[in-house]
């Protein structure tokens, strides 16, 4: 079935946090949404845009904007740290408010401007018990049975979180793939590589479900962060160092805080043409 806007073009934004790029496209004007077939054609670098997630945002009604996340191969994700960040941001500059909460997948997230072109996002506390994350069944979340001995964690999308001497060693692209479908996770998961750099400071190399290798992700650096408290690896805030830049993540009472940068690229306009070819 074709979209509804096809004849007039779509508007869309092209975002980034550390590197994590995303396509935002705002639905609150009455926009049809994307199928599955645009969206996959949006996220490929060479005949489409490129992202490594989609987010629409829609209007809601207990907060100032849903977000709905894709995947680059077109599936829904319910958690994207960086993506928020970036229409937090948005929404910031658009309304000249300083706070904006989010509904998503996740629940409602605060946002809060953090100074320095900054956003602070309570991403909500983390989910630790199997079938929260979710697992295929009961097991211990701390020491998985998995080569490796890696850490389980949920934060509104599930994680398998492994620690090693020396992240930059490891064949992510290998690696990233042989563990997103092991048959523990049962709706696929994001892997992240660990290296403990102090109690403060982290290494972080990130491979999404649905996406591939990433050059940051801010629901992953939550779930590393909090795979490295739960192990006594770390404080309970750290600087997490990503491929892309760096992301402060604090695990407090009332959730995980992760305070990072944003960035709009550009705004832009899909075709009749393109949208028509599809």
């Amino acid at each position: 079935m074709r979209d509804s806007f096809s004849s007039s073009g779509l508007r869309f934004m092209k975002m980034h946090g550390l590197g994590n790029d995303f396509v935002v496209i705002d639905l609150r004007g009455g926009v049809a949404a994307p199928g599955e077939a645009l969206v996959r054609a949006l996220a490929d670098r060479h005949f489409g845009v490129g992202f490594d997630q989609l987010v629409l945002i829609e209007a809601a009604e207990d907060a100032d904007a849903r977000m709905v996340f894709y995947n680059a191969d077109g599936s829904l994700s319910s958690a994207c740290g960086n993506a928020t960040r970036c229409v937090a941001r948005h929404l910031m500059d658009e309304t000249g408010a300083d706070t904006v909460t989010l509904e998503t997948g996740r629940g409602l997230l605060r946002c809060v401007d953090a100074g320095g072109g900054l956003v602070r996002v309570n991403m909500g506390a983390p989910l630790l018990e199997w079938d929260a994350v979710p697992l295929a069944g009961p097991m211990d979340t701390l020491h998985l049975p998995i080569e490796g001995d890696p850490v389980a964690t949920g934060m509104g999308n599930p994680h398998c979180t492994f620690f090693v001497d020396d992240a930059e060693a490891v064949d992510l692209a290998l690696f990233g793939a042989a563990h997103e479908a092991h048959p523990l996770y049962p709706e696929r998961t994001n892997v992240e590589v660990v290296q403990v750099l102090s109690r403060t400071e982290i290494r972080v190399r990130v491979w999404e479900r649905g996406a591939g290798i990433t050059l940051a992700s801010g629901s992953c650096s939550c779930a590393a962060a909090v795979a490295a408290a739960r192990r006594g690896l770390t404080e309970r805030r750290v600087l997490v160092r990503l491929d892309g830049g760096t992301l402060d993540i604090d695990w407090r009472e009332d959730g995980v805080h992760m305070t990072g940068p944003s960035a709009h690229v550009f705004s832009g306009t899909l075709t009749p043409a393109f949208l028509e070819a599809l």
